[in-house]
């Protein structure tokens, strides 16, 4: 992936613009560029660095082909020298016309014959006074298709920045339409839907199979049955308590479910009280409180207490009572648990203000990349460890950072004074312990420390435990076939995973301490090109913005948000630079986008993969706060914005608020879509009022469907 920046070459000045981020199978197609020079489906490996024109009579710098009579004005695909030689299709465009080199890489590019120093014209002068008049308005075309490139293209993607002297443009003779749609108004749901999770809806789990519960992994509706409805609150519904005390109690009527109440009301997760639910910090493994059982963890792993271990995933999280505990200790923590029918896990949990998401681990990857989490933990979580070959562990491995701890509750842990209360015996619960034992050590963990009804293990803190496995060794370790970060529907492999030897400092021993690390940048800042220097500009990018933004909307760093989402981030930036405010941040990083999401995890801030043309995995009503910066310049090509909106529509609480940074081009269109959802907006400028790029800055009405009123 690359970037490449647009120059146009006017009066001698120059006039640099950003046009965007090109992964270029993909990415190149956001662009309007693609409406005139057609440039599409490139090898993944094609880094397009620019697109340059040149002035009539002056030397190209391409050194694509040895064209030795260029005279005239002409547009030039600048690549790297390697894909000079190897891709199937290279794009030069002559003074004559623009050529397509296709089939054979090593067929040498056709050339157009000019005259002569002597004015003579070459063979067939009736073509090429023909193609005069042809080439002119092709440049023209393509120059005209450059400027609307860069006008729509965002500023967030723009990876390669000029140091040439700004000239001022007149746009006056250059104004865009913009996006018109008609009025729409959106009908709601019905009471029924209230608890609507599009992609984990239990009404659709017969659909699908039983092994491994694989019914409860994310099975999105087709666009077919799609809703197109508003997602209505439950009746009596009120604005969230707000954080801290939050943590400790939530309203009934926002999650009206009893179950946790009725059936574990021994072990305190959650108790009713009038019309709110309170938490006591209880909970399976820790009856006697939350605190208590964090206690005794930090003295088995004293890394819980020097800013080490920054990120921690909890596997069957319960009403997330752990991950509230360590928020205490400056460990943040994401919650994990299925979509079911009673518990409601994960909703609590964000009702609560503690970060959580949909997901089990079944057939498919978790959505995150190999090496984030510093900690995983399992609280009696129920999940079949050693069965299937251990691929659940393995798993737990993949995400693991190189000396990481796992750390398990429950069954077969103590088993020597627990086995009664298990309704099993003695005997099989000493074979499942010994099992798991020998399995964590194949994978080459070591058990680190044990007491009580806690057990931790240490992942290997570098190769030579791998470097030591033989080809008959089990699990084997996984071969290059498929990229270890990969994780959007991609398959559980039955191997371990090894990091990648030219990232040394991913391993909790030699990374930067909590806070420090947050402004690092780690060694997988280098896998994204030119990576150093865009982490820098993306840090004081964010500096800048948020003043901008908190002046705008001065709810943001308040108590009145707490849970954010990041919808389309890069490294993080808008986290990090709302780091001392009261609130948490889910960083969405696009399946089909750069892949940062393991440098925000090595800053010490969570997030997860997601394709916007699908919904999220969460509840509705779950965040205070949405932020977007050029996601439907990034993905209009492939999601339908109405569908967007609407899932941002369900996933946001009602008063809750929106951030949209987009080129002006969208804006009308978003805010028709956005009054249909009974949404109040305004237009605001950016921080430096550019022209091509607005701030919309929403908030959601509060409403009640019809027939829970009556």
């Amino acid at each position: 992936m690359s970037g490449f920046t647009l120059t146009y070459r006017i009066q001698n000045e120059h006039i640099h613009e950003k046009v965007g981020v090109v992964l270029v199978e993909d990415k190149i197609r956001e662009s309007c560029l693609r409406w005139f020079v057609h440039i599409k489906w490139w090898p993944s490996n094609d880094p397009v660095r620019r697109i340059e024109f040149q002035r009539c009579g002056e030397r190209p710098e391409s050194k694509l082909a040895d064209e030795e009579n260029y005279k005239c004005l002409a547009g030039i695909l600048i690549c790297c020298p390697e894909i000079v030689h190897s891709s199937p299709r290279v794009s030069i465009l002559t003074s004559q016309i623009c050529w397509w080199r296709r089939g054979d890489p090593d067929r040498p590019l056709r050339h157009i014959k000019m005259k002569s120093k002597d004015g003579k014209p070459g063979s067939n002068p009736d073509k090429i006074s023909r193609a005069g008049p042809m080439c002119l308005m092709f440049v023209v075309l393509c120059g005209f298709s450059f400027y609307l490139g860069g006008i729509f293209s965002s500023e967030k993607n723009g990876f390669l920045y000029s140091d040439s002297i700004p000239a001022t443009v007149n746009h006056k003779d250059n104004a865009l339409v913009h996006l018109q749609i008609e009025p729409i108004s959106f009908p709601d749901c019905g009471i029924d839907y209230q608890d609507y999770t599009p992609c984990t809806d239990p009404k659709r789990w017969r659909r699908y199979g039983n092994y491994r519960l694989n019914f409860m992994e994310r099975h999105c509706p087709p666009i077919s049955e799609r809703k197109e409805c508003l997602v209505p609150p439950p009746a009596g519904y009120k604005v969230p308590i707000r954080w801290p005390q939050s943590k400790n109690e939530c309203w009934y009527r926002n999650v009206p479910y009893d179950w946790i109440n009725n059936q574990k009301s021994n072990q305190h997760w959650l108790r009713k009280d009038g019309e709110k639910f309170l938490f006591p910090g209880g909970g399976t493994m820790f009856p006697n409180g939350v605190s208590k059982y964090v206690d005794l963890m930090e003295n088995l792993i004293p890394e819980m207490k020097d800013g080490t271990i920054r990120t921690a995933i909890d596997t069957g999280c319960g009403v997330a009572s752990w991950g509230g505990d360590l928020l205490d200790r400056g460990i943040l923590t994401l919650s994990l648990a299925p979509r079911d029918n009673h518990e409601a896990q994960v909703q609590f949990a964000l009702e609560r203000g503690i970060p959580a998401i949909l997901g089990i681990i079944s057939t498919q990857r978790l959505p995150f990349p190999s090496n984030s989490f510093d900690m995983a933990h399992c609280s009696r979580c129920l999940i079949p460890w050693t069965e299937f070959d251990g691929l659940y562990l393995l798993e737990i491995h993949r995400i693991l950072r190189p000396g990481g701890f796992w750390v398990l509750s429950g069954p077969p842990v103590n088993y020597e004074n627990r086995w009664r209360g298990w309704n099993t015996t003695v005997e099989e619960q000493k074979a499942d312990f010994d099992g798991l034992k020998k399995l964590l050590t194949s994978m080459c963990f070591k058990l680190y420390n044990m007491k009580d009804d806690i057990a931790v293990w240490k992942k290997s803190t570098d190769d030579s435990c791998y470097n030591n496995l033989t080809p008959s060794s089990y699990p084997p370790k996984c071969d290059d076939s498929r990229d270890p970060d990969s994780a959007w529907y991609i398959p559980l492999r039955p191997c371990i995973t090894i990091t990648n030897p030219d990232l040394k400092k991913l391993n909790l021993k030699t990374s930067p301490k909590w806070p420090e690390r947050l402004n690092v940048a780690t060694d997988r800042v280098s896998l994204v090109s030119g990576g150093n220097n865009i982490f820098k500009h993306d840090q004081s990018k964010w500096k800048v913005r948020m003043k901008h933004y908190q002046n705008l909307l001065p709810a943001l760093g308040s108590d009145k948000v707490r849970n954010v989402m990041d919808m389309n981030t890069l490294f993080g930036g808008f986290a990090a630079a709302l780091i001392k405010s009261p609130l948490w941040v889910m960083n969405v990083v696009s399946s089909y986008g750069t892949n940062s999401l393991g440098v925000i995890y090595d800053r010490g801030l969570i997030g997860t993969y997601h394709d916007w043309c699908e919904p999220f995995s969460t509840y509705p009503r779950t965040y205070d706060l949405l932020h977007l910066d050029g996601l439907f310049t990034a993905e209009s090509h492939r999601c339908e914005m109405k569908y967007v909106l609407l899932e941002m529509d369900r996933i946001l609480r009602p008063s809750g608020y929106v951030i949209i940074r987009e080129s002006d081009y969208f804006i009308d269109a978003i805010s028709t879509i956005a009054r249909g959802m009974k949404w109040r907006c305004e237009t605001k400028d950016t921080e430096y009022g550019v022209e091509k790029e607005k701030l919309l800055i929403c908030q959601k009405k509060l409403w009640y469907s019809k027939i829970s009123q009556e």
